[in-house]
């Protein structure tokens, strides 16, 4: 109900600027009819007249922008609060059970195991909206250090298997590097960590029951080096491949919708790879065929002997 009225509101405001324009138009015909004599009052009026349209068309845009910021505003409260709440609400569960009865030290241990795994989540969602904030220009300088991005890129992976409890074979990991040797990296560890856990996660999440997901380290040219993940899920609409790297921005209308998310992952993606002065991309054949996501990032100038 809430989408439909905004979408109304959005028609509406579209609706109003257009019969504003088209109003203007004819009144202007109309004056220009009677002082089509006149030179000035007709320079005048035409200066006028562009005025008065591009206020109404920057103002309907300026609208309809706002309601859409709104909207996603909205679905990100949604979200966050969703993911906030129900880990809250498993560990409360848990923790009131072995309060209240007396349970075998086998099913002790599962319950801690479970409450760990969801204050893991709850402390993961925290960090994804802590790390928004500190992306904006100037909010927090990088901590430099050299490290080897394939060795980086296998931890991410190790953790997305522990997380997600996958087998072995369910992501795969290869690289390729040609005659350069080990792709070494200047740049904050921490982020570009985030960035990579946050590409392998999505690819885990949106695979549906169909998970296999390969992630290749690549050499993109001897400046660059990239990490390319690739899945086989519920694929992106051509679309929508630039739109998902906004902020609280989410599929409208798709199965990606119901996945638990609050729409930062791949902001944060793409901000990581932007103050690192690299780039990313998405690629897809359309819905129900797979995704793929390339982060390049710039690799560290040879050390000196």
């Amino acid at each position: 109900m809430v989408a439909t009225g905004r979408k109304r509101s959005i028609a509406f405001f579209i609706a109003h600027g257009a019969g504003l324009v088209a109003v203007l138009i004819l009144l202007y015909i109309g004056w220009v009819l009677l002082n089509w004599r006149s030179g000035v009052l007709l320079f005048l009026g035409i200066v006028l007249l562009l005025c008065v349209i591009a206020g109404v068309v920057l103002n309907t845009i300026f609208l309809v922008r706002e309601i859409r910021r709104n909207e996603q505003h909205d679905a990100f409260i949604n979200a966050v609060t969703h993911e906030l709440k129900t880990p809250v609400a498993s560990i409360r569960l848990y923790l009131e059970t072995l309060q209240r009865r007396e349970v075998s030290e086998a099913k002790r241990l599962e319950f801690y195991d479970i409450m760990l795994a969801d204050s893991d989540r709850l402390l993961g969602t925290i960090e994804q909206v802590l790390r928004t904030g500190r992306m904006a220009p100037g909010n927090r300088p990088l901590n430099l250090t050299r490290f080897d991005f394939g060795e980086l890129v296998q931890e991410c992976l190790a953790l997305a298997r522990t997380r997600h409890h996958l087998a072995p074979e369910a992501v795969n990991y290869a690289e390729t590097l040609g005659n350069g040797g080990r792709p070494m990296v200047m740049g904050d560890a921490e982020e570009i960590k985030a960035a990579v856990s946050n590409l392998v996660d999505n690819a885990v999440k949106y695979s549906g029951p169909n998970l296999k997901v390969l992630v290749q380290v690549v050499r993109s040219d001897p400046k660059h080096v990239a990490v390319r993940v690739r899945d086989q899920g519920i694929g992106i609409p051509s679309v929508e491949l630039t739109r998902i790297f906004k902020r609280f921005y989410r599929v409208p209308g798709t199965i990606a919708t119901r996945v638990k998310g609050t729409g930062l992952g791949l902001f944060i993606v793409r901000s990581v790879a932007k103050r690192h002065g690299g780039r990313v991309w998405a690629e897809s054949e359309g819905s129900g065929r797979g995704s793929t996501f390339t982060m390049e990032v710039p690799t560290a100038p040879a050390e000196r002997t």
